[in-house]
């Protein structure tokens, strides 16, 4: 199962108004992180040093750890990403922080499955988090 399949599955059992701001919370997080300096390298790193490095180690290898929405505001708070994804999806912080507890995970695993952030950055470097928002943002909002 893809992530968007993932996605779509996890925001359809939240309910109809849930779904909507996931979807807004899932694109605006792309778009966050593909405009963000270090990409998910430096996602990984802040959530890493800010005590979720078991979260991250456990995502990577396929593992679906739980996060809070103030383990994600712990671990991103420095990053600007809560902010910055709150402004692209219209939505509060508080919205944004508890669904990236629900999404992150699925990110991380997409884009850094085995603790593979070669990937991940060539997936950031060739626009592939621009085409995985729009790809989320059509098979959410209609």
């Amino acid at each position: 199962m893809g992530i968007l399949d993932t996605i779509s599955q996890l925001a359809g059992q939240a309910g109809d108004a849930s779904q909507g701001d996931q979807a807004k919370v899932a694109g605006g997080f792309i778009q966050a992180l593909t405009a963000h300096p270090e990409g998910i390298e430096g996602v990984l790193a802040s959530l890493k040093s800010n005590g979720m490095a078991d979260h991250i180690g456990s995502w990577m290898n396929g593992q679906a750890a739980t996060a809070t929405p103030e383990q994600v505001e712990q671990g991103l708070g420095s990053t600007g990403l809560i902010e910055k994804t709150a402004e692209h999806a219209g939505v509060s912080p508080a919205v944004v922080s508890s669904a990236l507890a629900i999404i992150l995970p699925m990110v991380v695993q997409h884009f850094a499955a085995n603790g593979n952030t070669a990937t991940a950055t060539a997936t950031t470097e060739q626009g592939g988090m621009g085409g995985l928002a729009q790809q989320i943002l059509g098979k959410f909002i209609s």
